[in-house]
């Protein structure tokens, strides 16, 4: 077990190359000069710190009110927010440790997606009961197939044949798999509430059930069992890891953190109504939403988890894509449950039977991809092919 190494699941989507280096070839070991200059790199780039503010102002100037050009802007804005916040949260996790690292940048994720889903499911543009569905269905088919598939067909096209820990990634497909099939499947078959609806009783018992599952692993992944999740000791250079940010950065970025997410929240409440009635109005199906709200949250894991790969530290890709997959449901499940029972909005979970064959296939191939500890580009292009279906069935059903 590597004590001084500090890499959770689903953590380090911006500074995963800070945190981590090359597994130690000849050609692989940063030189000290060099990694004197990564250290001294900010952690709290310019831009992290300007799109916080200017989202603020678009929110007062009602930016995405003055036509066209101005909604543009405020989506731009938008992507930039929810990028910084989850940069500053990157920052405040790694400079409080496990296991409170994980569960900060967890909530924050969480924060930004629940406000885009209950900011459209407010809208009176169109029915967006499904959207919740639509975009935990949608995060897990970009995880499972999309990142999971570009980061094996780009590490193997390098490095041949990967490896990993066995171990952590059946622990987290099995509560992937659990998961999956009672908040998405199982609403379809009970009979308390008409269509694929659970009653308010089973929607609290699914949202505690989803809480006690993840947090349960992250205990597991952070405390009883973090050497499952870490990569082999041979693959880590003993200078792997940067220093821990300061405690003023880490301030610093605790206060421009809650700042974008206020601005994430009010933007995406100010910009739902018109883009799901530009979406309906161009013909599109409604499930493209939850689509394009996965696709922005998940960009910094996908980002990270993509050079990870080609960088030989699968175990790494692993980590941050299976992680992101199991907060989605475990966090983001419960907290729609709970506003919609507040609120009194209809919420309907379950898939159909074309998503719950893609489901299923998409469960049982990533079982047989991970199934060995080890990887080739023909696993990468099984899932790329799943995923480019999951895409075409979507736009075109």
């Amino acid at each position: 077990m590597i004590t001084g190494a500090k890499r959770p699941l689903g953590l380090s989507p911006f500074m995963s190359a800070q945190l981590t280096t090359e597994p130690p070839r000849d050609d692989a070991i940063v030189p000290p000069a060099s990694k004197r200059a990564l250290l001294r790199r900010p952690l709290l780039p310019w831009w992290t710190m300007i799109f916080p503010a200017i989202g603020v102002v678009a929110v007062f100037t009602s930016l995405y009110t003055l036509g066209t050009v101005g909604m543009a802007a405020a989506i731009v804005i938008l992507i930039g927010c929810v990028l910084a916040a989850v940069h500053h949260a990157e920052v405040v996790a790694h400079r409080v440790g496990e296991p409170f690292g994980t569960l900060i940048l967890a909530v924050a994720v969480t924060v930004i997606e629940v406000s885009l889903i209950v900011s459209l499911m407010l809208s009176d543009a169109g029915d967006a009961s499904a959207l919740a569905r639509d975009t935990v269905f949608a995060a897990i088919m970009i995880i499972l197939n999309g990142i999971v598939g570009l980061c094996l067909l780009a590490g193997g096209s390098l490095h041949g044949e990967q490896r990993f820990s066995l171990r952590g990634a059946s622990a987290a497909l099995n509560v992937l798999a659990a998961m999956a099939v009672l908040s998405l499947v199982l609403p379809n078959y009970v009979s308390s509430a008409p269509g694929p609806l659970y009653s308010p009783s089973q929607l609290v018992l699914v949202a505690i059930v989803s809480l006690i599952l993840y947090g349960t692993f992250v205990m597991v992944q952070t405390v009883r069992h973090r050497e499952y999740f870490l990569p082999a000791e041979e693959d880590i250079p003993g200078d792997a890891h940067a220093d821990a940010p300061t405690n003023a950065a880490a301030l610093a970025a605790t206060g421009t953190l809650l700042v974008a997410l206020v601005g994430v929240v009010l933007l995406a409440k100010g910009l739902s109504a018109k883009v799901e009635s530009a979406i309906l109005s161009a013909g599109l199906p409604l499930a493209i939403v939850g689509v394009v709200i996965a696709a922005l949250v998940l960009a910094p894991e996908s980002l990270a988890a993509y050079r990870a790969a080609r960088r030989n530290r699968l175990q790494t890709s692993l980590n941050l894509a299976l992680g992101s997959a199991l907060a989605t449901i475990g966090l983001t499940i419960p907290t729609v449950a709970v506003v919609s029972l507040v609120l009194g909005l209809p919420l309907a979970l379950g898939i159909g039977a074309k998503q719950m064959t893609l489901l299923v296939l998409s469960l049982f191939t990533i079982t047989l991809t991970l199934g060995t500890g080890r990887t080739t580009i023909l696993g990468g292009a099984v899932h790329l092919v799943i995923f480019a279906v999951y895409l075409f069935v979507t736009v075109v059903p």
